[in-house]
């Protein structure tokens, strides 16, 4: 049912178009705004994580977390895929597109104004029935208009609106912030694959060498009658076992490198090969770090502006229910010769009220509100799932972290007494006291051991990386009050 009422020219005189319509705006908007008004739900979590360690980082404030790896290889390539990769790109074009929409949404919120105009010319026909009396068959009309609309904001439909648009803004830079980190750690992850892949190499070729040694030391033996050709092909086994590793570990390691470039944006990226054999040691978490860290994490964070958003959605699935009040008004001229349009005869203008009332629909706009309602409990359950995610991620990167550190600890005790025991088979083989599979069989385990010690410390440094993302970037001391 559309309703119009026009306003009498004393009216207009007495009391201005333009200041009807701020006062109108300033007592309408000012209502309150139909729907829920949004509460933060309440988190049940413990108030600390499960602790690591009693002391406390060496530094403790981490938005670029990576850096404490002090490796300056490693921040490059952070810092080319946060410029380069594509899928930054993608959510900055997504963060402008959010900003163009809350934009048209509070744009909403003033009137419109428009200028419109027109000329025609027409003749009529001198013998026809409307040409009796008609001296000029000959007519113009010269119309020009200026005219405004605005719907009155009555119930908050586009309050809440905005407040929805708002929202999904702030949600895209959080979506954008999770990209980040996710680029971060995938970055951090890769680079500590390749130079886990280095150390195994460098490894690796060492103990090539030396099997190598023992094959020329074999060989001599058989020769001079003291070995049999038997001790010289295990020997020969042994090394080509070990060639097929290394073999192995090379292509691995440039399908890593393949990877980081194309993180990167790089295509032609090449990272030289390390001749370390150690890789860093992961930082240390602070103890007794709190829940609350997990406020700052980005995928809760837009969790929660979506929560705001779908909350916002039910206003306006509600305002829907009631009338639309809009206020129009055109201001011109009119005349049959172009040169009379600005004079005060050909003046002309309308004011009016427009109610637009949901009689019957079926049921749809209450449709509509339940719809809103059932979104924004699924939204209140992402929120709440995001949550307890981030705190059992976070839960599990510090006990990977603790348990790794014991573990890496064990394996070096072990590499260096399986060194000790190769060195000692291998003297008591030239000595005559053993025979060469006790040569063979330390080689093996030595090998494995220090295979196994370079991955333990690749582990811990990736539960380093994990923790990192799953505290949605680090830890500051400010934030919490639980020293030791």
């Amino acid at each position: 049912m559309k309703l119009g009422h026009f306003i009498k020219p004393q009216s207009i005189i007495s009391k201005p178009l333009s200041s009807m319509l701020v006062l109108v705006f300033l007592s309408l908007t000012s209502c309150k705004a139909v729907g829920p008004d949004y509460k933060r739900p309440e988190a049940q979590l413990p108030e600390t994580f499960k602790s690591t360690s009693s002391e406390l980082a060496d530094k403790v404030e981490m938005s670029e977390w990576w850096k404490l790896f002090q490796d300056p290889v490693l921040n490059d390539l952070v810092d080319q895929s946060l410029k380069n990769n594509t899928d930054i790109k993608q959510a900055i074009a997504r963060i402008e597109a959010s900003d163009a929409y809350l934009k048209q949404v509070g744009a909403a919120l003033y009137p419109e104004v428009d200028l419109s105009g027109g000329a025609n010319r027409s003749r009529i026909s001198q013998l026809g029935p409307r040409s009796i009396g008609t001296s000029n068959p000959e007519s113009g009309d010269y119309k020009a208009l200026i005219g405004t609309s605005f719907e009155l904001d009555f119930w908050g439909k586009l309050r809440r609106a905005k407040e929805s648009a708002r929202a999904q803004a702030l949600s895209s830079r959080y979506a954008k912030s999770i990209v980040d980190t996710t680029l971060e750690g995938l970055v951090a992850s890769n680079y500590i694959q390749l130079r886990s892949l280095d150390a195994q190499i460098k490894v690796s070729k060492d103990n090539l060498k030396n099997r190598e040694d023992n094959l020329n030391l074999t060989q001599i033996r058989m020769e001079g009658g003291i070995s049999s050709a038997l001790d010289v092909n295990q020997s020969k086994v042994s090394v080509s076992n070990l060639v097929a590793s290394i073999s192995d570990l090379v292509r691995q390691r440039v399908i890593t490198e393949n990877l980081l470039a194309r993180l990167t944006g790089d295509m032609n990226l090449k990272i030289e090969s390390s001749d370390s054999e150690s890789l860093p040691i992961a930082p240390t978490p602070p103890a007794g770090l709190p829940s609350s860290l997990l406020e700052s994490r980005p995928d809760i964070l837009q969790a929660e502006e979506n929560m705001i958003a779908a909350n916002a959605n039910i206003g306006v699935a509600k305002a829907a229910l009631f009338p639309t009040i809009s206020l129009t008004a055109n201001y011109g001229g009119e005349s049959a010769a172009l040169g009379d349009i600005l004079k005060s005869a050909s003046r002309l203008w309308t004011a009016g009220l427009n109610l637009d009332l949901p009689i019957f629909d079926s049921g749809r706009l209450s449709a509509q509100v339940e719809q809103a309602s059932s979104i924004q409990k699924q939204a209140l359950a992402t929120y709440q799932g995001s949550i307890q995610t981030a705190f059992q991620e976070v839960n599990d990167a510090l006990v990977s972290a603790r348990q790794n550190a014991e573990r890496e600890n064990a394996l070096n005790n072990s590499q260096e007494s399986a060194k000790k025991a190769l060195e000692i088979a291998q003297n008591r083989y030239v000595a005559g006291y053993n025979s060469y599979l006790d040569v063979l069989d330390s080689e093996r385990v030595y090998n494995d051991s220090s295979i196994a010690f370079i991955q333990s410390r690749q582990a811990r440094l990736q539960a380093s990386v994990d923790l990192f993302k799953a505290l949605g970037g680090g830890w500051e001391r400010a934030q919490y009050s639980n020293k030791q």
